[in-house]
């Protein structure tokens, strides 16, 4: 990193500074590369570790950085490849290996997602939890809310409770033929459940994908899908779908 103090800018200093330290990210360290410390950093660049440290926190908020307990500041790899783009329309758990079933119980919805689903917010319904995991780190969690007319034969499938009752709903859920589904993306906070499942702090930001999934005319299923928005980068295809790429991917890099 240079060691040219930082002159007077129009924009918040720490602002400049997380411009000047995304260069040199860029420049002169590698993924995984530990940074020197706050104390040298600020000297460097001849500001204050309080301005430093706001710099650090927006980079590791836009994915750049990566702080480790007991290791340390780290750069951070490029950014997720996740596809939710699909050819064709398919219920969850169809050929994808990429989603762990990790619970299943009945339970009421939330309201807005009783909405969604069409139902009595006093009906209990399947809550389906799942996770997502690529290169060893957590990227994204899904709660899968399932109406109990979906899926009628499953009470009686003996499957206990945890990932294996999780995947006997998504069998009884493919049984049926799937008439379309619809996507929505928006930018959200993640609550104190996500943050643990994601490995980030609760309020942080995370890309909250709600696809709602439709049989026997009606809404069957819904997911609540967040993703890690540090980790994400979100595209839209000629054909609306909506992908995540990652960020070496020749199709981020056209965007």
């Amino acid at each position: 990193m240079g060691t040219t103090q930082l002159e007077s800018v129009p924009e918040p200093k720490y602002w400049h500074l997380k411009t000047v330290l995304a260069e040199a990210l860029d420049s002169e360290f590698s993924v995984g590369e530990i940074l020197p410390n706050e104390r040298d950093l600020a000297a460097r660049f001849g500001v204050a570790r309080a301005t430093l440290r706001q710099a650090l926190e927006q980079l590791e908020l836009e994915g750049r950085l990566q702080r480790r307990r007991g290791v340390g500041t780290t750069v951070a790899p490029p950014r997720m490849g996740v596809d939710l783009g699909s050819p064709r329309q398919n219920w969850p758990g169809t050929g994808d290996d990429a989603w762990r079933a990790a619970d299943c119980m009945q339970t009421l919805a939330p309201v807005a997602v009783a909405r969604l689903l069409e139902e009595d917010p006093a009906q209990t319904v399947h809550l389906v939890r799942r996770s997502r995991v690529s290169r060893g780190q957590p990227v994204a969690a899904e709660l899968l809310y399932v109406t109990e007319a979906a899926v009628p034969e499953l009470s009686g499938i003996d499957a206990p409770a945890g990932p294996a009752r999780a995947r006997a709903v998504l069998r009884e859920l493919q049984r049926l033929d799937l008439e379309g589904e619809d996507r929505s993306v928006e930018l959200a906070s993640a609550r104190a459940d996500d943050a643990k499942e994601l490995d980030r702090l609760p309020g942080a930001p995370v890309l909250l994908v709600t696809t709602r999934y439709f049989a026997q005319g009606r809404t069957a299923a819904v997911s609540m899908a967040t993703y890690r928005a540090d980790t994400c980068r979100l595209t839209f295809g000629d054909s609306g779908d909506v992908e995540i790429h990652d960020g070496t991917s020749p199709q981020a890099q056209a965007s």
